[in-house]
C-alpha cells in the first residue's frame, strides 16, 4: 500500500510532507490507513511542520486528517508548497500558523461525487453534498473569519488563490520569504523629493534666491503629479 504521506525529523522538530492525491489508492473504507497515520502522528512529540502539495481527493480522509492535527498536543505549522487545493485546502486549515510560498496556490470549490439510481436517490445525493459542503465551511470559517455566505460563494465560484489573495482573505497567515514589510509609498515619495531638492540646489553656483527655490518646487509638484 503506498502511503500518500512521509515524515521526516530534523533538529527542529518532525516534517509531514503530504504529496499527490489524498488517499489515492485505500482510505474511505479502510481502517488500517487512518490508524496508520494516527500512529505515525503519535509516535513522537514536539512540532510538526507540515508540507502540502495535493490537488485534494477524498474528504472524509482529509476531515480525519484535520481531525488528527487539531488534536495533536505540539504546534503545528503549515505550509503550502506548490498547491492545496479541494480536500488539502481542509487539511491545510488545521494550521496553528499557515504560511504559503509566494508561488503556491490555494484553491476551494464545492464537494462533488458520482450517483446514480432514480430522483430519489439524486435527492439524497444532492442533501450529502449540502451537508459536506457546510462541514468544509466550519473549517474555513474558524481560520478566516469571513461569513458563511461569503465562504459559499467562494466554493461556488471554484476560488483560486495566490499567496497574496490567500493572506488577504485570512486562508494564510503570511508569504514565506518575504520578511520585510512593504514600504510606504507616501514617505518614499517625500524622500525622493527631498533628495532630488537637495541635489538640484547644489548644481547652482551661487546660493538660490527664494524665487528660484519655488519655481523647483513647483516643477517638482508637476512632475509629481504626473508619475
Amino acid at each position: 500500500m503506498r502511503k500518500f504521506w512521509n515524515w521526516v525529523k530534523n533538529e527542529d522538530g518532525r516534517i509531514l510532507f503530504l504529496n499527490g492525491p489524498i488517499a489515492e489508492e485505500t482510505w474511505w473504507g479502510d481502517e488500517v490507513t487512518p490508524k496508520m497515520f494516527k500512529d505515525e502522528l503519535a509516535s513522537d512529540a514536539g512540532p510538526v511542520t507540515v508540507w502540502i502539495n495535493s490537488p485534494g481527493g477524498d474528504v472524509f480522509a482529509a476531515a480525519q486528517i484535520y481531525n488528527m492535527l487539531m488534536e495533536y498536543s505540539g504546534t503545528v505549522t503549515v505550509k503550502i508548497d506548490g498547491i492545496a487545493a479541494s480536500a488539502a485546502s481542509v487539511i491545510a486549515m488545521a494550521g496553528g500558523e499557515v504560511l504559503v510560498s509566494p508561488v503556491s496556490m490555494i484553491m476551494v470549490h464545492n464537494p462533488s461525487t458520482f450517483a446514480m439510481g432514480d430522483s430519489e436517490e439524486m435527492l439524497r445525493a444532492k442533501a450529502l453534498l449540502d451537508e459536506v459542503k457546510e462541514s468544509i465551511i466550519n473549517a474555513y470559517e474558524l481560520r478566516t473569519s469571513l461569513s458563511r455566505a461569503k465562504l459559499s460563494q467562494l466554493m461556488d465560484a471554484e476560488t483560486w488563490m495566490n499567496a497574496h489573495k490567500a493572506v488577504e482573505l485570512g486562508f494564510a497567515d503570511k508569504i514565506m520569504y518575504t520578511e520585510a514589510q512593504p514600504q510606504d509609498l507616501s514617505e518614499g515619495l517625500i524622500f525622493s523629493r527631498s533628495a532630488v531638492t537637495a541635489s538640484l540646489l547644489s548644481k547652482f553656483p551661487r546660493k538660490p534666491t527664494g524665487i528660484q527655490i519655488e519655481s523647483l518646487e513647483k516643477r517638482l509638484n508637476l512632475l509629481s503629479n504626473k508619475n
